[in-house]
């Protein structure tokens, strides 16, 4: 999966960019589980770098770096991973499809677009207004139907790809867990140790808490300090399609990026081995698990 995502930010012919979205299925699905990773996609539209006023580096910083990588093992542990290749800064896939801020466009907004989100007003909507760092992404502003035509080519193939996992998942094993992949910057926390790792179940709405359990007990057995929605509950797609009354369970895991990245360059660290062959425990853990519970 790693050879089409890390093409360089540079112009690239209009046959050679990737589909929106990249699957790997297990040759035979074994387990309800269903990988996302909505945030780790690198390739960048040269069109998009054009219109943009920050340099390579600058524009990566919102990326979720090599996520899909360290969850690369979903499939042989019988689970399909799905990953976005369009980066975040360019069509966020953890937003609804329309949350846009009306200051960044050319002309007035349909009426039918959330303008109003407290994401809007953060400046990472749909199509983002700075990145994680705060820099604005653009030189000037956007036409609606270009943005417009954006989202349908990347975030709608994105979710009817992750429906039609859950939706598969659920009609053979009767359930479905999805697991939602993210990364977090590594912040010091005032008094304490910050989290490697933070768990978000929109404060169990979204997720059996015994699902919950069992990630947090596997991750902190392998020493890693595992914290619960605090400070990411979880997004759009735990929020959406996290309907334990309804058989579909979702959690969102943040990875603290000094884990395995430089974060200041943006470049795989040694460690980044250990973390994923711990992932890769977690994952054999998850597939070799008894979720008859999350039926009930």
């Amino acid at each position: 999966m790693s050879s089409t995502m890390d093409l360089p930010l540079s112009v690239t012919a209009e046959e050679d960019r990737p589909g929106p979205v990249l699957l790997s299925r297990p040759s035979r699905q074994t387990a309800p589980l269903v990988f996302a990773s909505p945030h780790s996609g690198r390739f960048y539209p040269p069109e998009f770098l054009a219109e943009s006023r920050l340099d390579p580096l600058s524009v990566r910083r919102s990326e979720d770096s090599f996520v899909e990588e360290l969850f690369g093992a979903a499939p042989e542990h019988g689970a399909p991973l799905l990953a976005a290749t369009f980066p975040r800064v360019y069509c966020d896939a953890n937003r609804e499809a329309w949350e846009l801020d009306p200051a960044m466009f050319d002309g007035p907004l349909p009426p039918w677009v959330n303008t109003a989100s407290p994401r809007v007003g953060a400046g990472l909507g749909t199509v983002a207004r700075i990145v994680a760092s705060g820099e604005p992404v653009y030189r000037h502003r956007l036409s609606f139907p270009v943005v417009e035509a954006r989202i349908q080519r990347c975030w709608h193939p994105y979710h009817a790809a992750l429906s039609r996992l859950i939706a598969e998942t659920k009609a053979q094993f009767g359930c479905c867990l999805v697991i939602d992949c993210h990364s977090m910057p590594t912040h010091p926390m005032h008094g304490q140790s910050a989290p490697d790792m933070v768990l978000g179940d929109a404060h169990g709405t979204a997720c059996a808490p015994r699902a919950v359990r069992l990630v947090e007990e596997t991750l902190g057995s392998l020493g890693y300090r595992v914290k619960r929605n605090d400070p990411y509950a979880g997004g759009y797609v735990t929020r959406h399609y996290g309907r334990p009354r309804e058989r579909v369970h979702v959690l969102q895991i943040e990875l603290a990026r000094g884990l395995y990245m430089n974060e200041a360059t943006i470049e795989r660290l040694p460690a980044m081995a250990r973390l994923r062959e711990d992932l890769t425990l977690l994952i054999a853990r998850l597939a070799g698990a008894d979720w008859s519970l999350l039926r009930g």
